[in-house]
């Protein structure tokens, strides 16, 4: 069992049904799947930097992601639609509680000037999403071997009914917010 999975049940069951009353354990809301995206623009005119995207996000998530395709044709944009332009990852289970351990307490202290994240990004229905700027905050990604700097948006999806559950979810779990 992982790390976050005994801190879940320990601390973050007794915690939630103390303060939220619940009377079954079934209730209780829970951290369902992470989705890692990442938008290459670049690449409807350099095919080859998707090839560098996939390969970070396998380095950082250990999984293999799939390719996502424009819906719509942009002539501004010279997109047509059903070019590759991004990759994501859908993370579930072991793998998740691991990505999200190492976000916590790995990556997010290595942002530049760092003083927790913000308590306002969840979406009114339990789901936290947050974007970061670069992919180097992993230590998996080594300096010398990226060719650009290419943000991510990261979503935790939790069975969460209302966003004051999902954040003290999260707090409970360790994600560092603001104070």
């Amino acid at each position: 069992m992982d790390r976050l999975q005994e801190k879940y049940i320990n601390e973050v069951v007794p915690a939630m049904t103390e303060k939220f009353g619940y009377k079954n354990v079934m209730e209780l809301p829970k951290i369902s799947k992470i989705i890692i995206n990442m938008g290459v623009g670049e690449a409807v005119g350099n095919p080859k930097a998707l090839d560098a995207a996939v390969s970070d996000l396998i380095i950082i998530t250990g999984q293999k992601p799939i390719l996502t395709r424009a819906k719509k044709s942009l002539a501004a944009w010279k997109l047509r639609q059903g070019m590759p332009i991004g990759t994501k990852v859908t993370l579930r289970g072991v793998r998740m509680y691991q990505f999200l351990d190492k976000f916590m307490n790995v990556a997010l202290p290595r942002v530049r000037d760092f003083r927790g994240i913000s308590a306002n990004s969840f979406d009114g229905r339990g789901n936290y999403a947050i974007g970061l700027k670069e992919q180097l905050i992993f230590p998996e990604i080594e300096y010398d071997k990226i060719d650009k700097l290419r943000g991510m948006n990261i979503v935790v999806v939790t069975t969460a009914k209302t966003d004051e559950e999902a954040r003290e979810l999260l707090k409970l779990m360790g994600m560092p917010f603001k104070a």
